[in-house]
This record gives structure tokens, sequence and C-alpha cells, in this order.
């Protein structure tokens, strides 16, 4: 598979794609310079971190900021609080986040120097902030199974992908166990998307590349060439579901690095022979 560079964006730290099935627009963040992008058009730009957002079903977006759950309206550019995290510390920021198949954003809290388990993982039903898990150094990537019943999650220190039982009607985890464990060759575990029979697709930060696994195995089914250093979240999206959207990052490289990955902040396209996993709405 060919990873091709559709936009060279040179973003500090490009992160959460999200596909609007509706308008077939790839919306996606540039988390430390403070912006929300349709495409390759800054769609918007705020005044304070951006680290996650996904479509809504009215045709807003939902953004999580630095330490609240915003809606944008990408007509006006209009931004609404619809709640804030006052329990979080001033060391953090929200940073990976997604739409539930139920509508509800989760979107989990990091430590912004990298070292400390002063993260949470929240569920956001549009009224209530639910913490669903604690003790997160950086809370990164997540996905469903293609039944819903199973919820993925990355602590990207841990190297870990956990599983965990997913109750759709309640939003609620349970049983939580390793599904993936990637070691230490291949980068760091960050974003991440699912597809139509249920491998997991991951962005691997300082690896260049993307990697396609079996969580129910463990196994690594293929390696994905990124001509960037820190690739850092992939998601479907295309006519057909078929296109993976990589996002990356040109943060903390060093001067050798940029000169042999001069396209890293670049958003990226490969075309797959699978279908993804949609992008669930908001609301």
């Amino acid at each position: 598979m060919k990873t091709e560079l559709i936009f060279d964006a040179k973003a500090t730290l490009g992160e959460g794609p999200a596909w609007d099935v509706k308008t077939q627009t790839l919306y996606w963040v540039s988390i430390l310079d403070k912006r929300v992008y349709a495409g390759s058009q800054i769609l918007a730009q705020l005044d304070e971190f951006v680290g996650c957002l996904a479509p809504r079903k009215d045709g807003h977006l939902i953004l999580g900021t630095r330490f609240n759950f915003v809606d944008l309206d990408p007509d006006s550019g209009q931004l609404t609080v619809l709640a804030s995290l006052d329990s979080e510390l001033p060391t953090n920021r929200l940073n990976d986040g997604k739409c539930d198949p139920a509508g509800r954003f989760l979107a989990g809290t990091m430590d912004m120097n990298e070292t400390d388990p002063t993260g949470t993982l929240y569920s956001f039903d549009g009224k209530n902030a639910t913490p669903l898990l604690n003790n997160v150094t950086i809370s990164n990537g997540l996905a469903w199974s293609p039944d819903h019943k199973t919820f993925y999650y990355i602590d990207t220190p841990t190297r870990e992908v956990r599983a965990f039982d997913y109750d759709v009607a309640s939003g609620q985890i349970a049983n939580p166990r390793v599904a993936i464990h990637s070691g230490d060759s291949l980068g760091w575990l960050d974003g991440m998307t699912s597809d139509s029979e249920g491998n997991l697709w991951i962005a691997m930060w300082g690896g260049a590349q993307v990697t396609k696994w079996n969580p129910n195995t463990g196994q690594l089914l293929e390696k994905i060439a990124v001509p960037a250093l820190q690739p850092s979240c992939p998601v479907f999206g295309g006519k057909d579901m078929n296109e993976l959207y990589i996002t990356s990052a040109r943060k903390g490289m060093s001067e050798d690095d940029l000169k042999k990955y001069p396209l890293s902040g670049g958003l990226f396209k490969v075309v797959t022979k699978i279908e993804g996993m949609p992008t669930f709405e908001f609301g």
C-alpha cells in the first residue's frame, strides 16, 4: 500500500482526524497551533489548545479544547462551551477523543510533561462528563469493535492496547485486559481506528509507520510506511470508506530528523482494500 501526501501542513502536532460521511469532509486538528482544519483549509483558529473533535448530528462539530467540551458552528465559526472539566490539574490538557456508537463523546486528558499519570478518560453525554478511567499519563487512541461490544484504548507509555467490555446502552466499561503489546521497536502506540473485520490500525509515533493488528490474537498483521517520523492518528473515510487518512507531527524533532522526514506534520492518505468503521456522530 502506497502512502500519499495530500497536504503538506507542517502541523506542529496534527491529530484527531474524523470523517464526516454526510459532507464527505475530513476534519482534524493541529493541537499546539490551536487550529481546526477541514481538509487543507483552516476552519477555525482558537485561543486555546484543541485536542480532538467529532461531527455532530446537527452539522456542527464538538471539540475537546484544553479543559472544555465546545460546540463549533462551521458556518459562522461561533464557539459555545458545553461543559468544563473543573477538577483537572493545570499541567493537563485534553488529548484524543471520539464518539461512541450511541453518540457520547469519549475524550481523555494527559500530563503535558508526559511523565505523570494525572489524566482521566471521560464520557460526555451532552450534560455530564463521567470519568471512565483514572491514572492515565497520555490518553490516546480509542476504537470500537464492529459489534460495538468491545472498546479499545491506548495510554501511550504503557505500549499496550487495552480492551474493555462496552455497554452501549449505559456507556460503561468493564473487564479490562491487554489486547496488544507492541514492544519498543515499532514506535509508540498513538491514535487508532478499526476496520469492518475488527482489526486495529494504529499510528506509531516515532516509528514512521501505521501498524495493523488482530486484537483477538495480539498479532501484528501489517506495517505501512509513512514518510513522517511521528504519525499520530489514522481514520477511515472516502466515498467507499476504504481510504485511510493519517495525521502527523513535527513537535520535538531535531534538524537531522526534519531533513530525513521533511513531510512531517503533513496529512497523508492510503487507499486500502478494506472498509473502515465509521466516525460516529455526537448527539
